[in-house]
């Protein structure tokens, strides 16, 4: 492959052209790794690259393309479609007739829809294509099923600050500038795991000053982007995150999912939903003005939305938080819910029957009903089928 132009932005340029020189993922990639392995030896098997964005995705899939005898071949999932899949097919087989493998690789995987990925699926299984796509997105939920089967999935985890570290002072030989060891560590801190971040603030830093220090990094940085997909796994990872807090007390630690929530640019009445149910579920008869309460947050988010009704829904959370926790009701329905599963269409006991018939009253329907003017209904009387009498779901 050639070397990137100088005009390419600093990450390309900086992109590391051996696995001697990348950084991170030590799990996947480290000394002995079977993936080391398999790409030392020329041997790679198809594969799906899952991780946050700038986490070394991209960047090991074109070192395999540097060290692999294949033809290697690049797309994208958002511009490619069917037709370049065609002609990537023909290539393909031109290389099997001339007994040479072809690698695939799908940068963004998970934007190609259930056609495409169909389409693929045959080229993989005979070994006409080596697949390597990237995806940020859960591969369970935006690969299918039987692409997923014939392939490896290779998790990548945000950098950890050290490599992240390690790669802004190797770029600062390719800048000129300077930053001293605080700069170099708050850039690093800020740039959340993803080397890319890091990298473009760099070079934007560097393009104002050749003395790069943390004011002109914030700068440079402006407002850190979020990373949340309201529709992919980080939604679900995020509000689970804040109802298991809720759940444990943690007031503080609540207010902090449901800021990742809000600033990510959630539906503010999702998560009141979501804060409805927690009432019900996780608090309950413990405090039964926690229902009245979440209620509440949601019409006041449905009156004014956002930006105005983040305090209202920080309200909530806290206070759910900080509130006693029952889930007595939540266990007692489950209970309820499996013996109605079980038992089936049980009868209504003839005294608990209204006889708005003739027929009813001579059948028996309502006959032995006790009623109590102290409504102490539950004394000498049952409410229960007769399968179930006595049964007992919550505690007295």
């Amino acid at each position: 492959m050639s070397n990137f132009n100088l005009n390419n932005p600093l990450a390309d340029r900086m992109r590391p052209k051996n696995l001697d020189d990348f950084l991170g993922q030590e799990e996947i990639i480290g000394e002995n790794k079977l993936l080391r392995e398999a790409i030392k030896a020329d041997n790679v098997p198809s594969m799906i690259f899952w991780g946050p964005p700038g986490t070394g995705k991209t960047t090991l899939a074109l070192i395999i393309a540097e060290k692999t005898n294949s033809e290697f071949l690049r797309i994208s999932a958002v511009s490619s479609g069917l037709k370049d899949l065609r002609e990537i097919i023909e290539k393909a087989k031109i290389n099997q007739r001339l007994g040479k493998r072809t690698i695939l690789f799908i940068d963004e995987i998970h934007r190609w829809n259930k056609t495409q990925q169909d389409a693929l699926l045959p080229h993989i299984e005979n070994g006409l294509i080596t697949l390597i796509g990237a995806t940020t997105e859960n591969p369970s939920f935006e690969v299918r099923g039987a692409l997923l089967s014939r392939a490896r999935v290779f998790v990548f985890k945000q950098l950890d600050k050290e490599s992240i570290e390690k790669i802004i002072k190797r770029a600062l030989k390719k800048t000129s500038a300077k930053m001293n060891k605080k700069s170099i560590g708050f850039l690093a801190d800020i740039s959340n795991g993803d080397a890319r971040t890091a990298l473009n603030i760099l070079e934007y830093s560097s393009s104002l000053s050749k003395q790069i220090d943390i004011d002109l990094i914030k700068e440079a940085a402006q407002k850190t982007s979020l990373i949340y997909d309201k529709n992919g796994e980080e939604h679900y990872n995020i509000i689970s995150a804040l109802h298991k807090s809720m759940r444990g007390s943690d007031a503080d630690a609540s207010l902090y999912w449901l800021a990742r929530l809000v600033e990510g640019g959630e539906d503010p009445l999702y998560i009141g939903r979501r804060l409805i149910r927690f009432a019900a579920e996780d608090i309950g008869l413990a405090n039964s003005r926690a229902l009245e309460l979440a209620v509440s947050a949601y019409n006041a988010c449905h009156f004014i939305g956002y930006p105005e009704c983040n305090v209202i829904l920080a309200e909530a959370v806290v206070y759910m938080a900080k509130c006693k926790k029952s889930n007595e009701l939540y266990i007692a329905y489950g209970k309820v819910a499996e013996d109605v599963r079980k038992t089936g269409n049980l009868p209504v006991p003839l005294h608990l029957r209204n006889a708005t018939t003739k027929l009813m009253d001579e059948i028996g329907y309502g006959k032995g009903y006790k009623y109590s003017p102290e409504h102490n209904y539950k004394e000498n009387q049952e409410y229960m089928p007769e399968k179930l009498k006595n049964k007992k779901y919550l505690k007295d």
